[in-house]
């Protein structure tokens, strides 16, 4: 059988080639063969701080405030053991991208889950947090655009996140990786950007989703100094770095006037897909929201379906891989999600099939 995936969200699109020529000339530079330095190269940091800068109007020290690493994944997982010890708990969001819960438990840690909600726009509430967990726990992760349900935050949201934190004395980590995946007239913030973030927060970035560097594995934490020094701990231990190659050509991804241009189109292309998929499934009588960010869709099952069962029963019968919304967590019970990241014949050959299911 010829199976779609509307799955994993791994851009189809390429790499600039601009960055794929400033790879090309860092590989035949010797220079780059040997070990890079552990918190990355100056000139990578340097270029993230500048992104920054430009991007927030938050000002960033490179040396203290700003870590490679080997994609984002990889630092929000080495985040936790940096942070969480044995009997300590993690305020996660559930529904929520599972690193963040799994490798909470791998340290030996409790998770105590944020419900986000349709009806709170997807945000959790923070004032409904007992006073109890809010006394064990040590870390708080939120993550917008969010993955999986699309939802988006506004500094308003963050400046009571970040004001949460500090009472509570939890780190808040933000995982911002869909930051630049934004639609109509909405531009994501970064939680930086709240006066005094940089006192309980580090935020979390990754090239795979604005450049299509996905197999590139490079990615940067900033934020608080202290806590990007604890999470150096634990990567100058376990890693050796990130390729300096790949960091050369991320300086190029990050600073290259061209980048933007090149983002601004890559958006034109999930928006023309988007609207596609929406279109498709409320003709199907599914109640789905547009999405301002991230390149998901996230809908209801039909009725009479658990998420599991609606997605095996679409690949059974019809060849198409969605995610079941309770693989995110309990409140992802009842959804599931679409993945906009393949060639737009793909999609529509998708989404003909999802038409003839026609389970609503």
């Amino acid at each position: 059988m010829d199976v779609i995936s509307l799955g994993i969200g791994d851009p189809d699109l390429p790499t600039p080639d601009f960055v794929v020529e400033a790879l090309v000339r860092a590989v035949r530079d010797p220079s780059t063969h040997r070990y890079p330095p552990y918190e990355g190269t100056a000139a990578f940091r340097r270029a993230v701080a500048a992104y920054y800068e430009e991007r927030f109007g938050v000002g960033l020290d490179p040396d203290r405030e700003v870590m490679a690493l080997i994609g984002s994944k990889e630092g929000l997982a080495h985040m936790v053991w940096a942070v969480v010890d044995r009997g300590d708990a993690a305020l996660v969001s559930d529904p929520g991208y599972p690193v963040y819960g799994i490798h909470t438990l791998l340290a030996g840690g409790e998770v105590i889950p944020l419900p986000l909600t349709a009806d709170n726009g997807f945000l959790p509430d923070l004032d409904a947090v007992p006073a109890a967990d809010r006394r064990r726990a040590t870390v708080m992760f939120l993550c917008y655009p969010n993955n999986p349900t699309a939802g988006t935050a506004d500094l308003e949201f963050f400046s009571r996140a970040v004001g949460f934190a500090r009472e509570n004395d939890i780190l808040l980590v933000h995982d911002s990786a869909y930051v630049e995946i934004t639609y109509d007239d909405y531009t994501a913030p970064s939680v930086l950007q709240v006066e005094g973030a940089k006192e309980v927060a580090v935020e979390f970035g990754s090239l795979s989703k604005p450049f299509n560097m996905t197999g590139w594995r490079l990615g940067y934490v900033v934020g608080n100094a202290e806590a990007i020094r604890a999470l150096g701990v634990i990567k100058t231990n376990t890693d050796s770095g990130q390729f300096q190659a790949v960091q050369r050509a991320g300086v190029e991804a990050l600073t290259n006037p061209a980048s933007r241009d090149f983002i601004e189109q890559m958006r034109r292309v999930y928006r023309r897909r988007r609207d596609a998929t929406v279109e498709t499934l409320r003709k199907l009588g599914c109640p789905v929201t547009a999405p301002r960010g991230s390149f998901y869709v996230w809908a209801p099952v039909p009725e009479g379906f658990t998420s599991a069962g609606f997605a095996a029963e679409v690949l059974d019968r019809v060849g198409v891989i969605v995610t079941p919304g309770s693989a995110y967590g309990t409140q992802g019970e009842g959804y599931f999600r679409i993945s906009l990241t393949l060639p737009d014949e793909r999609l529509e050959e998708a989404l003909r099939r999802l038409a003839s299911f026609a389970a609503w």
